[in-house]
């Protein structure tokens, strides 16, 4: 199908998905659930007349990992609450790092065992597994969260964790990624952890020195529509020259570029010009995700479904198992410290349950080589557990939301 064919495909099935968006608010489930179906049903009606959609999943990966992420990832952090962050950084970053590890092992344990088949799905398959699934994303429940009065620091514990839980997840990946592409290549623990501290902090590093040369340059624009195209070319380029310059995490630069952007145009512009910047960046996500899931639908496949339906169980399952233990386990170990801010046993039923899978477990799975023999059952695990996450997670959120009473706290 030439190029154009499949833009006015897409085109349509998004003005349909937009037109449909007020059932998505009948049925209280994410718009995002929605888009999903319209993809996958549209791609399976034009199969079915012999057409094809022209979609493939390379460029869907290219498109997620070059043009999408950066523009999720500096948005997040363009928008957070800067200083509920800071007072809530530590536990942020304790739930970003280490439970994310932990969660990580205990979700490649499961999958390992569940699945095994040692020999077609080895050791470094689970771990990969288990990295592909640790990004949680929780934009599809949060965004509804000001509307609903909800507690602003339980959406800032949630998107923070967002944020860093993607720069980790990506890390760890990419180390698991070279150690089953070079099986005869003897990699020590140490060796591990010293790459994780390298891309982790490199991608920090970056993010400053970045952050801090737009943030001089956009001191010579007064005009809104300068000020916004500043702090756009501003993530491309951190996200561009950490991950394909420098080999470091360029998720973890856009998150600190937008942090500091951010901060600084939300403090010294106060008038429309910071207004227009956000409602910039609004436009830039929604349309972002709006395709994200929709070029999810199409690119889900009834196969997946019929060959992998059980190894998706078992990923589902594994997930929820490691993610309960990751929150309730760790969450009374940090409200014993003195200096923290405890984390309430209500916040702590939503931040389990409304730990979805996005964007970035989507760029992952489709980002695993074909040498790989267990390519597709990564692949189609991750896609059973984002359609998980968006058809049956996000929409127990709100009614727990309301039966905790953090409904109209704030």
């Amino acid at each position: 199908m030439p190029i154009s064919h499949t833009i006015m495909m897409l085109a349509g099935m998004l003005i349909l998905g937009l037109m449909l968006r007020p059932l998505a608010e009948r049925w209280r489930i994410p718009f995002a659930a929605l888009l999903v179906l319209t993809g996958f049903l549209g791609s399976e009606i034009l199969l079915s007349l012999d057409l094809d959609t022209g979609v493939r999943y390379q460029s869907f990966h290219d498109l997620i990992y070059y043009v999408f992420l950066p523009l999720l990832v500096f948005e997040a952090a363009f928008k957070i609450d800067a200083v509920l962050l800071r007072r809530n950084l530590f536990v942020i970053l304790m739930l970003s790092i280490p439970v994310l590890l932990l969660s990580t092992t205990i979700t490649a344990l499961l999958v390992y065992l569940g699945i095994g088949h040692p020999e077609g799905f080895p050791w470094i398959a689970a771990l990969l597994t288990g990295a592909v699934l640790a990004a949680t994303d929780a934009s599809p429940i949060t965004s509804r969260f000001p509307r609903l009065g909800v507690p602003r620091r339980l959406r800032v514990l949630m998107e923070g964790e967002d944020l860093f839980n993607d720069a980790t997840a990506i890390v760890i990946f990419g180390i698991f990624l070279y150690v089953a592409m070079h099986p005869a290549e003897e990699i020590s623990f140490a060796d591990a952890a010293v790459a994780f501290v390298a891309v982790f902090f490199g991608g920090i590093f970056i993010g400053l020195l970045v952050g801090l040369g737009f943030l001089l340059l956009s001191r010579l624009f007064e005009d809104s529509i300068q000020q916004a195209l500043v702090t756009l070319i501003s993530a491309y380029t951190a996200y561009l020259i950490a991950n394909e310059v420098l080999q470091v995490s360029g998720v973890m630069a856009v998150l600190v570029t937008g942090l500091i952007m951010g901060r600084v145009i939300h403090n010294d512009f106060q008038d429309e010009r910071g207004s227009f910047v956000d409602t910039f960046w609004s436009f830039n996500v929604y349309v972002a995700e709006a395709l994200v899931f929709l070029l999810m639908g199409v690119t889900v496949t009834l196969g997946m479904f019929e060959e992998r339906w059980l190894a998706m169980l078992i990923g589902i399952v594994a997930i929820l198992v490691a993610r309960a233990v990751g929150v309730f386990a760790t969450a009374p170990l940090i409200n014993r410290l003195p200096w923290v801010e405890r984390i309430p046993m209500d916040f702590q039923q939503v931040l389990f349950t409304g730990s979805l899978r996005g964007a970035v477990v989507l760029a992952l799975s489709l980002s695993l080589p074909l040498e790989l023999s267990y390519w597709w059952t990564i692949q189609s695990i991750a896609f059973g557990v984002v359609i998980f996450s968006l058809f049956i997670q996000a929409p127990l959120v709100e009614p727990l939301l309301r039966r905790s009473s953090l409904v109209g706290r704030e």
